[in-house]
């Protein structure tokens, strides 16, 4: 293993319930009678993409909306709240990080997020920034969102390795198929919204990362 790529914020910090109480207070700015429960936003991570997501939702609805200026409210309320809710790493994420460090080992993060919600996330940690990062994958650098594998074609090639050598992190099933695709061994990393999901395909999940297991793990696609 040469490289360890982490495939979006909520691998980093437990988000998703930000996330979703940023897009019910973005509908109600938008006089939008919504209000996407749990079990709802749950059944609608499989796949990346938030202005996507309001698009979609709004068609079953039978309702004609302007997703991107939902999503963009959506995304200025996350951030807010990135910076007053106190987020911390999630369990094994800065153990990881150091361990990587002293293996010399690459990180990357890779998201198809907005550089604005990844500056936001890592603006709110104490100990962890973006100079931890050898790369940083976000929306603007590729056409295509998870579960595309552009993002993590885009970090390997960006890093100067192969992808038999990285293994990514996921904590949603669109990041895992993206992995996948991009012929990188994936560790599902599940959140608090998305433990239902379909991991099978993962060389393992867990609730909390481990350094050496991550290598064991990697040396045994190998």
């Amino acid at each position: 293993m040469t490289a360890i790529l982490f495939g979006s914020i909520s691998t980093l910090a437990d988000t998703s319930e930000l996330q979703r109480r940023s897009f019910n207070d973005a509908f109600a700015q938008h006089d939008l009678s919504w209000n996407w429960s749990r079990e709802d936003y749950a059944s609608m991570l499989g796949s990346n993409g938030g202005a996507d997501r309001i698009a979609t939702f709004a068609a079953s609805q039978g309702q004609e909306v302007d997703s991107a200026a939902v999503h963009s409210t959506k995304s200025e309320i996350f951030r807010k709240l990135l910076s007053t809710e106190g987020i911390e790493p999630r369990p094994g994420v800065l153990e990881t990080v150091a361990s990587a460090r002293e293996h010399g080992l690459k990180l990357g993060l890779v998201t198809t997020t907005s550089p604005e919600n990844v500056s936001a996330l890592l603006d709110s940690f104490e100990k962890l920034s973006a100079d931890a990062f050898d790369i940083v994958v976000d929306k603007t650098q590729v056409s295509g969102v998870k579960p595309d594998p552009e993002a993590y074609r885009f970090a390997v090639d960006g890093l100067g390795e192969s992808a038999e050598h990285c293994i990514a992190i996921e904590d949603n099933v669109g990041g895992l198929e993206s992995a996948a695709a991009a012929s990188i061994a994936c560790v599902a990393f599940p959140n608090s919204n998305t433990t239902g999901g379909d991991f099978s395909a993962a060389v393992g999940t867990v609730d909390r990362l481990d350094p050496d297991q991550l290598r064991n793990w990697a040396e045994g696609r190998r």
